[in-house]
């Protein structure tokens, strides 16, 4: 995944699509056996969450969680400051980073109020989605990792999130989608879309494989790969 690029991840019901974006992000209850993941030459799984985190890595939950008595602004505040102190980079102040959050604000068309509440405390699930793009905007990372993102979201909402995701596609960030339907790529439009089945990549191709996966299924995939299995084997 370079720099610049959307690749969507889809797959159906338990293929492992989460469970990959959980382990990338360092979730401690995953516990990786085999392997390495690169980025930008360093291991992750050699990372504490914090401190890929602090690298660059970002990523949107499918079920947000509410954190009761933190607003957004200090959650913000704070996490955006520590990744521009492992920068290098000097601490914003609180008007600096006021100007910056009203920016990426009128960006993603929010409603101000929102960065005074707690940190998805008793938002709708639009809410939470948006705030999370939001989150995305502001800390502007190098790699984001969308987990189901339009999860639960109805066709306006969905348009919205999209929106935002496209106004923030930029060439120092690589963004991974995670979806079982298409109908999020009408909107976010992948460079390469891969297919995950039973924890394993099986197929990989441009946009017209989403749009396969949606006439067909997923089923005469699998068939397609356990079919493979058998002659190998």
């Amino acid at each position: 995944v370079n720099a610049g690029e959307i690749h969507a991840i889809m797959g159906p019901n338990g293929s492992g699509k989460s469970t990959l974006a959980q382990v990338l992000a360092g979730r401690d209850s995953y516990w990786v056996t085999e392997g390495e993941v690169f980025f930008e030459g360093k291991n992750l799984l050699e990372m504490a969450p914090e401190d890929r985190a602090r690298q660059g890595i970002f990523m949107a939950f499918q079920y947000p969680v509410e954190i009761p008595g933190v607003s957004n602004t200090y959650f913000l505040k704070a996490a955006l400051n520590a990744i521009r102190k492992h920068r290098g980079q000097d601490e914003l102040d609180a008007m600096d980073f006021l100007k910056l959050v009203k920016e990426k604000m009128k960006l993603m068309d929010m409603d101000e109020s929102l960065i005074n509440r707690r940190v998805n405390e008793g938002f709708s699930g639009g809410e939470k989605k948006r705030n999370e793009i939001f989150q995305m905007a502001v800390l502007d990372p190098k790699l984001a990792i969308l987990d189901e993102t339009d999860s639960g979201l109805d066709i306006d909402a969905l348009k919205i999130v999209a929106n935002g995701v496209n106004a923030l596609h930029a060439r120092h960030r690589a963004v991974i989608v995670i979806t079982h339907y298409q109908r999020l790529l009408n909107y976010i439009v992948p460079d390469y879309v891969h297919v995950l089945s039973n924890g394993r990549f099986v197929r990989s191709g441009g946009k017209e494989l989403a749009l396969e996966l949606e006439d067909k299924g997923y089923a005469w995939l699998e068939e397609e790969v356990e079919n493979v299995q058998t002659v190998k084997s």
